[in-house]
C-alpha cells in the first residue's frame, strides 16, 4: 500500500528540485567561512586600483575609471563561469560524482544550471563590493537613466556567459585534465578581448566583432555607454543593436549547449570516458 501511494515528481519537478539541490550547497558553503568574502573582495580590488592610477596618471577621463570599476566587477563573473561552471564536470569526475550525475533522471543542464545559480549569490557579493568599493574610494559617479535597460542588458549577459560555459562543461568532461589547462589559458587573453579594463573599441573594428562572441565583451560595452553617456563615443556599437545582439547570442550559446552535451554525454557512455579510469 505504501509503494502504492508513492507519485513519482513530473520531470519538470525532478529537474526544479535538482537546480535548488545544487544551488543550495553553493549558497551555503559561501557563508562558513567569512574570510573568503574578505579576501575575494579585497584582494581584487588591488588589481583594479593598478588600472585606476595608470587613469589618474595620464589624467585620462574620469569615466574610464569607471570603466575600469564595471570591468573589475565583472571579472567574478568570468571567473567563475570559467572555474565553477565549464569545468565543474571534470572536478565532479575527479571525485566520483560524475556517474551519478549522467544516471540521474534529470536534465544536465539542470544540474550546471543550479551550479550558476549557486556561483552568481557569492559572485554578486564580490562584484557588489567591487562597485561600492570603488564608488566609494576613487569617487567614481554615474548617470542611470534608463535602468531597466541595464538591468536588461546585465540580464543577457548573465544567460549568454553561463550558456557559454555550459557548453565548455560538455568539452571539459571528456578531456580530464586538459580541463584546468584551458581555463588557465583562456583567464588572460579575455580580459584583453573582452576591454575588461578599456574601452573594446581601441582593438579595431574587426578584433572588437571577433570578440564579441564573448557575451562579457558586448554586456560591457552596452552599460558602459549607458553608465556614462559623455563617453558614448568609445562604445563599440550602439546599446540597442549590442541587446539585440545578446540576446541571439544567448540563444545560440544554450542551444549549443544542450546539444553538445547531449553528444559528449552520448560519445562518453560509449567510449567509457565518464569515468578516471579512462584517463
Amino acid at each position: 500500500m505504501m509503494f502504492e501511494d508513492f507519485k513519482r515528481p513530473s520531470y519538470f519537478m525532478m529537474n526544479i528540485r535538482a537546480v535548488f539541490g545544487r544551488a543550495y550547497p553553493r549558497v551555503i558553503g559561501g557563508t562558513r567561512e567569512l574570510s573568503w568574502v574578505f579576501f575575494d573582495t579585497i584582494l581584487p580590488l588591488l588589481g583594479v586600483a593598478a588600472y585606476v592610477y595608470i587613469y589618474k596618471a595620464l589624467n585620462a577621463d574620469p569615466a574610464f575609471i569607471g570603466f575600469v570599476i564595471l570591468g573589475g566587477a565583472t571579472t567574478a563573473f568570468w571567473l567563475n563561469m570559467l572555474w565553477f561552471m565549464a569545468a565543474q564536470f571534470y572536478w565532479e569526475k575527479e571525485i566520483g560524482n560524475l556517474e551519478l550525475y549522467m544516471i540521474a533522471p534529470i536534465s544536465r543542464m539542470a544540474i550546471l544550471l543550479g551550479m550558476a545559480i549557486g556561483g552568481m549569490f557569492f559572485t554578486s557579493v564580490r562584484a557588489l563590493s567591487t562597485l561600492a568599493l570603488g564608488i566609494i574610494i576613487f569617487g567614481v559617479t554615474f548617470t542611470l537613466s534608463s535602468p531597466l535597460h541595464v538591468i536588461a542588458i546585465f540580464f543577457l549577459t548573465m544567460v549568454a556567459l553561463y550558456g557559454m560555459g555550459m557548453l565548455f562543461a560538455s568539452l571539459y568532461m571528456l578531456y580530464g585534465r586538459e580541463a584546468w589547462h584551458m581555463s588557465s589559458l583562456l583567464q588572460e587573453p579575455v580580459y584583453l578581448l573582452s576591454g575588461m579594463y578599456f574601452p573594446v573599441k581601441a582593438l579595431g573594428y574587426w578584433v572588437a566583432v571577433g570578440a564579441s562572441l564573448i557575451p562579457i565583451t558586448l554586456g560591457l560595452d552596452a552599460m558602459r555607454q549607458l553608465l556614462w553617456p559623455k563617453a558614448a563615443s568609445w562604445g563599440f556599437l550602439s546599446p540597442n543593436v549590442e541587446t539585440i545582439a545578446l540576446a541571439f547570442l544567448s540563444i545560440i550559446l544554450l542551444i549549443a549547449a544542450r546539444y553538445s552535451l547531449r553528444y559528449m554525454e552520448n560519445l562518453g557512455k560509449r567510449e567509457g570516458r565518464l569515468t578516471l579510469k579512462w584517463q
